[in-house]
């Protein structure tokens, strides 16, 4: 009964000492304040090589020399995304079974680079190293642009299924009323989505074309009648224009329920027309997206069939016909479904018709407006330009420090595991590693390390693949008081973190 007793004040002993270790230790580690959450993207046009490869017929070396320059850039800048299209118009930027090769890339279509190498790996690769998101872009009905150089090859859809095809002034489109026509889209999209590891799909605001008119002036209407009988004949009943906006809207749906069970936690975004209707909101005038191209963008929100919205609000704060303040409030009001709303931003027109504050200006807006959490450049190569007013100002009023894109919890809401880490004194030199690993089986797609020196807190976010860190010495991380490092997933989870003391290493000939 004494020994009983004795081992129960023993635990108790115990148990309080290892809560005053505990607690002590505590008190030293301090907890490092949440990395900033915002996406910060930009387009990647190829469509007539508005931006990547600069012209056809480059090498392959010149290609991706243009290519890393690219994302160097972006890395530089502090953003986090891009968004690369990769098929402009029916045809591919990638190896594909189903559609030739760009011409944007040789200058012939079907003619693969030379030497061989596959443009969208090659992008995927290098944007994850730098810890960036890549975004596949899609024009899903675009058969052919107008300006196309090259003549369809035999594998292109306007000679394999010329019944799908209708042309449309200068451009060949893919009839968004033929089912079989939706089908070969999603079967080009998914075909991606299963052999790349692209973190995005991505569609922007081209279903039906634009309105072409005439030599007259008048416009010219769309030519779907075949498809349109075929829809009366079902016993279909709606309106024309309410059928072609059945018919986007099922795409869209059904495209991305079959994305998810592909791979859910890859994300699916439209950059639609930035003005639903004219009226929305009441001082708004301009294109009327939902009459003139059958694009019921608001439906898509309203209803989240997609994970984020980036709206092309390319006009000015200080229009007052279409406000990009009074655009952004109203997008954000019909965000019904918290889905990201990532406003598009027209910063091409920097040293042109805007000053860079333009843009720095939309960035802090969009920071304020609640419902919104990032934006997107229109288009990279306003962020490549020699004089880099725009980057200079970006880095010195708008992207001070790193951002994590926002976590989507509707896809995951379960974060990764605690990491482990431990120090290293390296013994022929003053510097301290610090060493990483996954601490459970979900793969790590990022690392969110936080030194502090000083008493102040600085936030990293480096590529999963990464896995140590030099302090002190002649490295360029000055040896911290306190590190914390956690792991990030494919759907933003940020996990626990965990958080250690470093003490400096002693310099030699000290005591």
């Amino acid at each position: 009964m004494m020994m009983k007793k004795a081992k129960t004040l023993q635990s108790g002993v115990l148990g309080v000492l290892m809560v005053a270790l505990q607690s002590a230790w505590c008190a030293t580690l301090d907890q490092p304040p949440p990395p900033l959450r915002e996406f910060r993207g930009a387009w990647i046009a190829t469509v007539s090589n508005i931006d990547w490869p600069s012209k056809p017929g480059l090498t392959s070396a010149q290609q991706q020399t243009e290519l890393i320059a690219i994302l160097d850039t972006a890395a530089r800048l502090k953003l986090n995304a891009l968004f690369l299209q990769v098929r402009p118009a029916c045809d591919a930027l990638y190896q594909s079974k189903i559609e030739p090769w760009s011409e944007y890339l040789t200058g012939e279509q079907n003619s693969p680079p030379n030497p061989y190498y596959d443009p969208l790996e090659f992008a995927v690769t290098q944007a994850h190293r730098r810890g960036l998101e890549l975004h596949a872009w899609f024009n899903p009905f675009r058969a052919r642009q107008s300006s196309a150089k090259s003549a369809p090859s035999a594998s292109h859809v306007s000679r394999r299924y010329p019944k799908l095809v209708k042309a449309y002034g200068s451009y060949l489109w893919l009839d968004p009323g033929e089912p079989l026509a939706q089908d070969y889209s999603t079967a080009v999209i998914l075909d991606v989505v299963r052999r790349y590891d692209i973190d995005g799909v991505h569609l922007d605001d081209y279903f039906y074309p634009y309105q072409k008119t005439n030599t007259l002036g008048q416009a010219i209407d769309f030519p779907d009648e075949s498809s349109w009988q075929q829809f009366k004949a079902s016993g279909g009943s709606l309106s024309r224009s309410d059928w072609r906006r059945r018919n986007v809207d099922e795409f869209v749906r059904k495209l991305y329920l079959r994305i998810k069970e592909e791979k859910r936690w890859v994300k699916f975004g439209i950059s639609p027309f930035g003005i639903w209707r004219p009226g929305y909101p009441p001082q708004i005038v301009g294109l009327d997206a939902y009459a003139e191209i059958f694009a019921d963008s608001r439906k898509w929100m309203l209803n989240g069939w997609a994970d984020y919205f980036s709206p092309q609000l390319y006009w000015p704060v200080a229009s007052k016909k279409q406000s990009f303040q009074a655009l952004l409030d109203w997008w954000a009001d019909q965000n019904s479904k918290q889905r990201h709303l990532w406003p598009g931003m027209r910063s091409e027109k920097v040293g042109k018709d805007w000053t860079a504050s333009e843009i720095t200006d939309q960035v802090q807006r969009t920071r304020k407006q609640t419902g919104a959490s990032g934006h997107v450049h229109w288009n990279v190569s306003a962020l490549m330009t020699p004089s880099r007013e725009l980057n200079a100002a970006l880095l010195k009023d708008a992207y001070v420090g790193p951002a994590l894109v926002p976590a989507s919890p509707w896809l995951d809401n379960k974060p990764p595991a605690k990491p482990k880490a431990y120090f290293e004194k390296n013994q022929d030199s003053d510097t301290t590693t610090l060493h990483w690993e996954n601490g459970g089986r979900e793969s790590v797609w990022l690392w969110i390390l936080q030194t502090k020196v000083h008493n102040r807190w600085s936030t990293e976010i480096l590529p999963g693949a990464r896995s140590a860190q030099i302090f002190g010495g002649n490295s360029r991380h000055a040896s911290p008081e306190q590190i914390a490092i956690s792991a990030v997933d494919r759907c933003g989870n940020m996990g626990p973190t965990e958080t250690l003391n470093n003490a400096p290493p002693k310099r030699r000939g000290t005591n």
